[in-house]
């Protein structure tokens, strides 16, 4: 008789587990009035960006066919990383797979053992997962709090210190006190790392995200600045110090030991600055319809992190309330997702709402009076926080 193998049992009552705490996944294809995605600009249908794809593909072909430090470099990856340089007023940028991968490689590359990062508590999980994969030590601080990490620092013994925050926090939708981060690194001679994420695109006078809104330069500074979001395509930039983007070339594990992206990829991304730079009404307009939301929850006592971006949670806390209110607002044509943990701390299931450039104030006054409604069937929603 063959054994059983023991590793099934212990997966199905983790999945069991998973189910009875209204945890469990499903994959849900697109549906209805987009109010999830990360598509803020809604680049990635724009026709030129396509058309720049389908030429490179031609071009180059679809798959790079190797690492870049063997086969899969590529000349278009060398265009797009100087131009995101100057895009980001950096030395020097290297392009990534994925976000993932370039949070993987800053974080697991450049502090080492004896080294210390202090990492903000609502950071998301690709950061979490570098600094778990570092030999250094994590230090927890609270959310936002600059006064809080300033004391941290001052105590910290460690002569190789790092701080890593995300500019715009993607479950949060509130923003990091960036030029503050920056002046406290700068005193005590740390090295500020920052995920620009949902940042890049949407924020600064050129739409470069949330440092050149702050007015932080990247003499210290590390950005990890991702394109499968408000750009529209894939993978990611990683932007800072000529000797920073030059190590992590020649020692990133998740650089140097991963095939390259497609070439057109690059090329899509190189495109999707022209956008940017060409049509700043895009983010101009997500951002005035992102208000607009907010005043309009406000005003019916929705629950509601507040902020000034285009992501606006909707707090509702039980997780089964959450799955709820959103299985409603699809049912009327709205396509929104419960977040539930480990995305979030427990005890904080909420909806994401994701503003892009395609919505109306029509539609999300009619998304507004929908989950007012879906609240009540589900059981109401909380009063709005102060």
């Amino acid at each position: 008789m063959p054994q059983v193998n023991p590793l099934e049992p212990r997966v199905q009552a983790r999945l069991a587990a998973l189910e009875a705490d209204g945890l469990l996944r499903t994959l849900n294809p697109p549906s209805g009035i987009d109010l999830s995605s990360n598509d803020y600009l809604g680049l990635a249908r724009h026709p030129a960006i396509g058309q720049r794809v389908a030429d490179a593909v031609v071009r180059e072909g679809i798959g790079s066919t190797g690492s870049r430090l063997l086969r899969g470099d590529r000349e278009p990856f060398h265009r797009l990383e100087r131009r995101f340089a100057e895009f980001k007023r950096a030395e020097r940028s290297l392009y990534f797979g994925a976000g993932y991968l370039a949070n993987l490689a800053v974080l697991s590359t450049l502090p080492e053992s004896g080294d210390v990062i202090f990492s903000d508590e609502l950071n998301h999980a690709s950061l979490i997962d570098g600094m778990r994969l570092s030999k250094a030590r994590t230090v927890v601080f609270p959310h936002n709090d600059v006064a809080r990490l300033a004391r941290m620092l001052a105590d910290s013994q460690a002569s190789v210190r790092f701080v890593v925050v995300e500019s715009l926090f993607s479950m949060q939708g509130d923003v990091a006190p960036l030029a503050e981060y920056a002046d406290v690194c700068r005193a005590a001679g740390a090295t500020l790392v920052v995920d620009e994420a949902h940042a890049v695109g949407v924020f600064g006078a050129r739409g470069s995200g949330r440092l050149e809104s702050a007015g932080v330069d990247h003499a210290n500074v590390i950005s990890v600045n991702t394109g499968g979001k408000a750009l529209g395509v894939a993978g990611a930039c990683v932007a800072g110090p000529e000797w920073a983007i030059e190590y992590l070339l020649q020692r990133g594990r998740a650089f140097v030991f991963t095939t390259a992206p497609p070439p057109a990829f690059a090329e899509a991304l190189d495109a999707s600055l022209d956008v940017i730079e060409s049509e700043p009404w895009r983010r101009e307009r997500v951002l005035a319809l992102s208000r607009h939301l907010r005043q309009r929850l406000s005003a019916r006592d929705v629950a509601v992190v507040p902020g000034e971006s285009q992501i606006v949670p909707v707090m509702l806390g039980d997780n089964d309330r959450a799955v709820a209110v959103a299985a409603i607002l699809q049912r009327e044509g709205f396509d929104v997702r419960a977040i539930r943990p480990p995305s979030v701390p427990r005890g904080t299931a909420r909806l994401r709402v994701s503003v892009n450039v395609g919505l109306t104030e029509d539609v999300l006054d009619r998304f507004v009076d929908a989950l007012v409604s879906a609240c009540k069937e589900a059981r109401p929603c909380a009063a709005a926080s102060s």
